[in-house]
């Protein structure tokens, strides 16, 4: 089952609590349910997905109204079928309307995803990605993003790794998208470049809860990794 069938489940279910769930419950009835499939709701990928939604959404300009714009930078992150692009844009405005902070959505992941911090920076790499659809993370929206990573838990150096891979390609220091100090040996940075293929492989983030529509992201960081890696040998010449 798609990731929008399991919102509906979701949904009509009300499987989860807290923003996310009174989310989901404003939409109950709306989402499409795939009654040949009665699969049982993933949590970690329900979550996920409204998750970054209702964050994009407050990172977004509270105008109270989902532009086109807005509504497509959602698509390219994630492969939202036609039918269900109203739905997304609904839950992407309740949440623009909801009374509720960021931080009651930020807080909810970091506990539901405890011990899971790999799948909290895929939330915030979703986030980036949707910051940037016209081409440039703002400071408001980068000092948005700062703030959600420390509910996360997140260090400044760590967040800084995050957003090093989000900057416009000719601009990047390879070594801050590797997470790396430039004094690194050759052998380290072997074993820690094959440490951060391993785990941004596909096969990984979909352990870890990530739905399979959110898959491209993960190869655009992967080449983001790869490029940067390759920088680096070359200029070490290994």
């Amino acid at each position: 089952m798609s990731i929008w069938g399991k919102l509906a489940g979701a949904a009509a279910g009300l499987a989860i609590g807290g923003p996310i769930g009174a989310l989901l419950g404003g939409v109950a009835g709306h989402f499409a349910i795939d009654r040949e499939d009665q699969e049982t709701p993933a949590e970690n990928q329900v979550a996920f997905t409204v998750g970054v939604i209702a964050l994009g959404a407050k990172m977004a300009k509270a105008d109270g109204v989902v532009t086109m714009d807005e509504v497509t930078a959602f698509k390219e992150v994630f492969k939202v079928p036609e039918g269900e692009m109203r739905n997304v844009a609904r839950v992407f405005n309740l949440a623009k309307q909801d009374v509720s902070g960021y931080e009651a959505y930020a807080e909810q992941l970091a506990s539901m995803f405890k011990g899971n911090q790999k799948l909290l920076e895929d939330v915030l790499e979703g986030l980036f990605h949707i910051a940037k659809a016209d081409d440039s993370v703002h400071p408001r929206e980068e000092n948005f993003l700062r703030q959600v990573a420390k509910r996360f838990g997140f260090s400044d150096s760590h967040f800084d790794y995050i957003r090093a891979r989000h900057v416009v390609a000719e601009r990047r220091n390879p070594y801050e998208v590797l997470g790396v100090d430039p004094s690194i040996g050759n052998d380290a940075l072997k074993a820690h470049y094959r440490k951060l293929v391993a785990d941004n492989h596909p096969d990984k983030l979909l352990a870890r809860g990530v739905p399979p529509e959110f898959i491209n992201i993960a190869t655009e960081k992967l080449a983001a990794i790869n490029e940067s890696y390759d920088a680096i040998a070359k200029e070490r010449r290994i």
